[in-house]
């Protein structure tokens, strides 16, 4: 009688740039067990990533009213619920958990193999942490970077600048952005990358009257293709920066704030431009001028 093919369940939350790290887990167990089913319970918009590079088999909302409850300690699982999380031989769990309500309320629905480790990364790479609990399924040796391989948009190769992030002091002034862009549109074709968070800050860029193309709330999906095709990316600690570096774009990252031992994104060719005692308008634009004309 064959044996089954492996069933493993990933429950992750998060920003972009959390789930961008968490993708050398997935990457792992579809290289340790190729014909496994993998499903991930996340949030779509961004979990969608995983889907489109074959990483995942099925993706189920984390904002689900049946997720919901599995945090209230006063949690009843029912029959569906422990007929599903039973049916899975291991669940990875980086849910924030501090009061292992959502371990219990899991190891209630029958939950054999269960690992667990903090969202809340400290003390080294957000990589490294997340890899961690593989080591219990003897896997030692994971890739440790991020990689999406989504085909290339067709369009020309251009700079794509995204002047946000999700904290304002993590952000370059707007204004250093725009010379910046001054600086690299002689030579070549600039993109600025937006979403609603930088609705505040793209009024200050004249994209018509200075010929600037606008990326704006594009899917994540179709935004990987488009920045794997880019010649460049600039950005802020955020998570279209670690995109950008995932998909293999030359990639600039400015940090001010944040830990780069934590969370410098990983990719096959990043550059990490500290601020002068983390302050990002200490550092100047002919500073990040110098890597960004070296690279063009």
């Amino acid at each position: 009688m064959p044996i089954r093919p492996a069933r493993l369940l990933v429950l992750r939350g998060g920003a972009i740039g959390d789930f961008i790290v968490t993708l050398p887990v997935l990457q792992a167990l579809r290289t340790r067990w190729p014909d496994a089913h993998v499903e991930l319970i996340g949030y779509p918009h961004v979990a969608r990533l995983a889907l489109a590079a074959g990483l995942i088999d099925q993706l189920r909302s984390l904002d689900e009213a049946r997720m919901a409850r599995f945090f209230s300690p006063s949690m009843v699982p029912t029959d569906e619920d422990q007929q599903y999380f039973s049916s899975f031989d291991v669940v990875i769990s980086y849910l924030h958990d501090p009061h292992h309500v959502v371990h219990d309320n899991l190891k209630r629905c029958g939950v054999a193999v269960l690992l667990a480790t903090s969202p809340l990364i400290e003390s080294r790479h957000a990589v490294d942490q997340l890899l961690e609990p593989l080591a219990s399924l003897a896997i030692y040796d994971a890739d440790p970077h991020p990689r999406l391989d989504p085909p290339p948009d067709a369009g020309p190769a251009v700079v794509a600048i995204h002047p946000g992030s999700g904290s304002a002091r993590k952000n370059w002034p707007v204004e250093c952005f725009v010379e910046l862009a001054r600086r690299i549109a002689i030579m070549h074709t600039v993109v600025f990358v937006s979403a609603d968070a930088e609705t505040e800050l793209i009024p200050t860029i004249n994209l018509v009257t200075d010929g600037y193309t606008r990326w704006h709330n594009v899917p994540l999906v179709e935004l990987a293709s488009r920045l794997a095709r880019c010649r460049l990316f600039i950005g802020n600690d955020s998570g279209i920066t670690h995109l950008a570096a995932a998909v293999g774009c030359p990639t600039i990252a400015l940090f001010g704030p944040s830990s780069t031992d934590c969370w410098s994104p990983r990719g096959r060719r990043v550059a990490i431009l500290s601020a002068p005692q983390s302050d990002m308008a200490a550092l100047t634009i002919d500073a990040v001028w110098r890597t960004v004309s070296s690279w063009l």
